[in-house]
This record gives structure tokens, sequence and C-alpha cells, in this order.
């Protein structure tokens, strides 16, 4: 083949459409995986190179992806909530496969911070991870969908949420580490984490907690209820608060991992044992879960899948291609803390 490839030599080879060997070089998931590797391949032989600056160009996209984070209060300088630490890698490496470039930064919430990244053709859409009260910060989704922003966030799937999300089944996930609690025979089993639409994801597991009770004939006391945020002092003083009230307890079933070791530390300040006294789960499955001793219950999410829907769903919606919201399963990781009495 004389002169340089193109991208109508490999649709040719590969008896499919120029638009579809496109998609297929930028990874868009409308591309069946074999039709993909057999217009890899192609290019591959043929030496095919992407000019990147001229496809760009020619779309009118920055070939990069903002991702935003939500500033937790965390023990350390990183603000990050570490479950997105594990987020990231997988975003990171699902940018890469897609030959996108990834811009990082925290959410500023007291800016108009959209306008930094899309409107400025900083980047060609955008990726939230955590959003704080979810009904003060529904009005910024709001606008971003009035404004035609390319985002789609990590959170709880809701109907009436704007925009696009990517969510795991936090109601399954609370039901079940429940379950397991009820098997192992705890019967007053409290619930650290706000129960409320300010924070969803974790009304979500509140839901599914009061079910899985339900479905064993135990009602949830409202006094075994306790309001926490992620950090390891919310749940701290979330355990303590528990005590204070002198309401009998044998299981602790906290809305994120990080509430748990809290919840585990003021225990053990009390003179509680964990599992013997007191069987402690949490939601998450960081990798602290399984080095705090006992190892922490919990419930996985799958952050390399996760990671790889986010860019993918992005991807079509700066595409124009259907992109719709997903919830994804998760499963139980049991642990010393959860062991039978």
């Amino acid at each position: 083949m004389k002169g340089k490839a193109t991208s109508l030599d490999i649709a040719h080879l590969a008896g499919v459409s120029q638009p579809t060997v496109s998609r297929a070089l930028r990874g868009s998931p409308m591309v069946n995986e074999e039709t993909r590797k057999r217009i890899l391949a192609i290019a591959e032989q043929l030496n095919y190179k992407v000019d990147k600056n001229a496809s760009n160009l020619r779309r009118q996209h920055s070939g990069t992806l903002a991702l935003l984070f939500f500033e937790d209060p965390t023990p350390d300088e990183s603000a990050i909530n570490p479950f997105f630490l594990s987020m990231l890698g997988s975003i990171t490496r699902a940018c890469a496969l897609r030959g996108y470039d990834l811009l990082i930064s925290f959410q500023q919430l007291s800016n108009d911070w959209q306008a930094d990244y899309e409107d400025s053709k900083k980047a060609d859409g955008i990726i939230l991870l955590g959003y704080g009260d979810y009904l003060e910060s529904r009005g910024r989704l709001e606008k971003l969908v009035e404004q035609g922003t390319h985002f789609v966030r990590w959170g709880a799937v809701q109907p009436d949420t704007p925009g696009v999300s990517i969510g795991c089944d936090n109601t399954q996930g609370g039901h079940d580490i429940t379950a397991h609690l009820v098997s192992q025979g705890r019967r007053r089993i409290a619930f650290l984490g706000h129960a409320s639409n300010h924070y969803p994801e974790f009304f979500e597991r509140y839901l599914g907690h009061r079910q899985a009770l339900e479905t064993a004939g135990l009602s949830a006391d409202p006094a075994l209820q306790v309001d926490a945020l992620t950090t390891e002092q919310s749940g701290h003083d979330a355990a303590t608060e528990l005590l204070v009230r002198g309401a009998p307890f044998d299981a602790i079933f906290a809305a994120s991992d990080l509430i748990a070791v809290g919840a585990m530390k003021a225990l053990l300040e009390r003179g509680l044992r964990v599992p013997d006294d007191v069987a402690v789960a949490g939601f998450d499955d960081i990798p602290l879960a399984s080095f705090v001793n006992p190892g922490l219950s919990t419930v996985q999410q799958d952050t390399k899948r996760a990671g790889a829907l986010l860019v993918e769903t992005l991807l079509a919606l700066i595409n124009g291609e259907p992109a719709e919201s997903q919830t994804i399963p998760v499963k139980l990781a049991l642990r010393g803390s959860t062991a039978a009495k």
C-alpha cells in the first residue's frame, strides 16, 4: 500500500464503515468487542496512527476529560475519600485505553466551576465523584444539564436525578450485610450514617438495612440510628452517641468503612470487644478494611467496573450516542468483625 494508511483503508479491509472504524479507535461501547479487535489488528498491521490533534480539531474536542473530586475531611492532607482513590486508578486506566488525557481537580463549590472545564474547552466532559449534601448540590447538576455540559456522576441512581449517574446497588448491599448480621445471631443492629434524602446513597443503604430486619421479623429501633458522615471521627462520635443513649445493641452496620473503623475505636475505648460484644460491618471495602484488627466485614463495590463505566458513559454522551444511568451489583467481603457469637 502506497502512502500513509487511512481509516478508509482500514474500513475496506475490515468490511465495515469508516464511522465504525472511528468509533472502534476511540473505544466507543457501540462497537462490539470482536469487531473492535479486528479493526485494531488491521490498524496495527497498516501501522496506522491516529492523529489526535487533527481528529480533535475536526470534532472540536480537546481529547481530555475532567475528573472533579468533592473535598472530604480526612486525617491527612489529601482531602479525598480513600474509596475514591481506588476508583481514580480505574478511571485513569480507562482514559488511557481510549486515548484520553485526564485532568484532575477539586470541585470549587463556591464558584461556577464547570465554566473552567468544558465551557472553556479544557475538557470534553466531566466526571463527578462525591457531592456532599445532595439537596444542596442538585441545583448545580440541573445547571449543568441546562448548559448542555457533558457530565456523568458517581452516586445513587434515582429516576429524578439530573443527568446520568453510575452507582452501586446500595439498597441490596444494605440488605445483604444486615441479613448476614442476623444470620450470625445479632438482633439489635444499629445503623450509623445519615438516613435522609440529603445523602441518598446512605439512605438507600439504610432502607436495605430496614428491609432485612423486617424480613427477619425484627424492628428498626429509632434509638439505634445515628447520623454520621464518611470519616473515622464521625464514626467515632456516632458510636459514642449510641453508647450514651443506652439502648442495647449487639451489632453496628456503618454506612461506610471509615465510619465503621471510627466506631470500632470508640467501642474499644469503652472496653467492648469486636465481635464478641458487638459485631461491626461497613460498606465500600477500602484497603484499610482488611488491615484493621479484626478484619472488617463490608460490602464490596466494584471500583474497576465503575471507573470503566464512568468513562465509557461520558464518552458516549460526548459522541452523541445513547447513554443511560446504570447500577452495579455489590457483594459481601466477610471478615472477623462479624463472627458469630
